[in-house]
């Protein structure tokens, strides 16, 4: 079965280990192979290597996937052969950009059919979703353009910047796509194109579906389950 894991943000990013164990475990493997794709800040190195060093102590095979300074010739033989694909936060609609002219795009449409365990956060969650709200263009803006490998929208940070809430609701409201909107260290899991739950490594994180009932913006907070480490 395919999985993809949402996250509005946390894993080795904010020093959140648990969202990541909780991916890691999805493989089944004792030590799965692990690829960072941090597109998406412009393969910023320190980025990178706040990766190789969040995962220096796991039993895992780390790699990286770099664009701006490409290294594999064969990026369709390359992450075909990972069990997690980990996707960095940053700019969501260069990233997309990027990604098309490389041909990133439809393998990671065949990783996904290939059961590769899809994953990241902030521009790493929304990227699989058919759109959401993102910062890419300077102030909150809807993107339209996503993968689409999940239908609706997204919305990462919900609770971890002040804007990200109502820009949602207005979104949606003025009929953008419902969809999901995921506080930092809440992840939504999602087997198939089916939500299977709802993740988070902080008791206070939440995750939402966020849709229009007539003429208003409905939020219905989602089942939850807290990870322990």
């Amino acid at each position: 079965m395919p999985h993809i894991v949402a996250m509005g943000g946390g894993g080795f990013s904010d020093d959140d280990p648990l969202l990541d164990r909780y991916v890691l475990d999805l493989t089944g493997k004792p030590r799965p192979r692990v690829c960072f794709v941090p597109t998406a800040s412009g393969d910023a190195e320190s980025y990178v290597e706040r990766f190789f060093a969040a995962f220096a102590g796991q039993p895992v095979e780390a790699s990286c996937l770099r664009l701006f300074q490409r290294e594999h010739a064969d990026l369709r033989s390359f992450l075909l052969g990972q069990d997690v694909i980990y996707v960095g936060g940053g700019n969501t609609a260069n990233m997309l950009l990027v990604w098309r002219l490389h041909g990133v795009d439809a393998v990671l449409r065949e990783a996904w059919r290939s059961e590769i365990v899809l994953c990241g956060l902030s521009a790493g969650g929304l990227c699989w979703f058919e759109g959401g709200s993102t910062d890419s263009f300077g102030g909150l803006a809807w993107l339209d353009d996503g993968l689409g490998l999940l239908s609706g929208s997204f919305c990462p940070h919900y609770d971890g910047e002040p804007e990200r809430r109502p820009t949602y609701r207005r979104f949606v409201g003025e009929g953008r796509p419902a969809g999901y909107a995921a506080d930092d260290f809440a992840a939504l899991h999602f087997s198939g194109t089916e939500l299977e739950g709802v993740v988070t490594s902080r008791g206070n994180a939440r995750a939402y579906l966020v849709d229009r009932h007539e003429d208003d913006v409905r939020e219905t907070e989602l089942a939850w389950r807290l990870l322990s480490g």
